[in-house]
């Protein structure tokens, strides 16, 4: 058996379930993160750099400590692990569910922060020509701030599909390597090192190469083009 008819096979499972897991984090979090960043970009509370300070932290955070924590947080004798527990009759550890919601956060700041930039960039001044034609502030927010905003969406969007994809200690410590269920991309990359398939390792690096180069020349791209002054801060 050749070498890539026999790692083709095995290969596309963590792929696939990679790009799901990037996928339905950024969903969830275009979701959570417009909010957040709306508040952060207009807020006046003393409490604002508390909570940009708590946003940003996986940026600086190593990912193996914020791991452990998750994975402590997620334990069926923790609070949160053992309500979901008693719920879904499932833990949150070692399961693709425990991986979206760390992927979640750990990938926040990579939502929230070109979207705020984004928001800022807007000003105030459309959304008070909004008001006083009689908008609601959802309608303003919806038909005025959204659409000068979309720079910051379409960056925050692919950063954080991006860098949910390259994920590898939150992942391993809370999702470990359970083949078709929390096998990540980079978990497999890793097992390859490990078993000295270096082919193998070659093969799926070079992937994820050419994917986070096109990422940033999408981003680039995305800059240029869109007549708006936003992105990452």
């Amino acid at each position: 058996m050749g070498t890539g008819q026999a790692m083709t096979v095995p290969d596309l499972g963590p792929l696939w379930l990679t790009a799901q897991l990037a996928a339905v984090a950024t969903i969830i979090l275009l979701l959570v993160g417009t909010p957040l960043a709306w508040w952060l970009a207009w807020t006046q509370a003393r409490v604002k750099p508390v909570i940009e300070a708590v946003t940003a932290l996986p940026l600086v955070l190593p990912p193996t400590v914020l791991g452990f924590y998750l994975l402590v947080l997620f334990s069926p004798d923790a609070a949160l692990g053992g309500l979901w527990l008693d719920i879904t009759g499932s833990t949150l550890t070692f399961s693709f569910t425990g991986l979206v919601l760390a992927s979640v956060l750990y990938s926040l700041p990579f939502m929230v922060q070109p979207l705020q930039a984004a928001f800022e960039a807007v000003g105030r001044g459309p959304m008070e020509a909004a008001a006083s034609l009689r908008a609601g502030p959802f309608d303003a927010f919806i038909s005025v701030a959204s659409p000068m905003a979309l720079r910051g969406y379409l960056t925050a969007v692919v950063l954080t599909f991006a860098h949910t994809v390259g994920e590898f200690g939150v992942v391993l410590m809370v999702g470990g390597n359970i083949p078709g269920r929390t096998r990540m991309i980079s978990i497999q990359i890793y097992e390859h090192v490990e078993t000295i398939d270096y082919a193998a390792a070659h093969t799926l690096s070079a992937i994820l190469l050419v994917f986070s180069f096109l990422v940033l020349l999408a981003v680039y791209v995305i800059n240029r083009r869109f007549p708006i002054h936003a992105g990452l801060r």
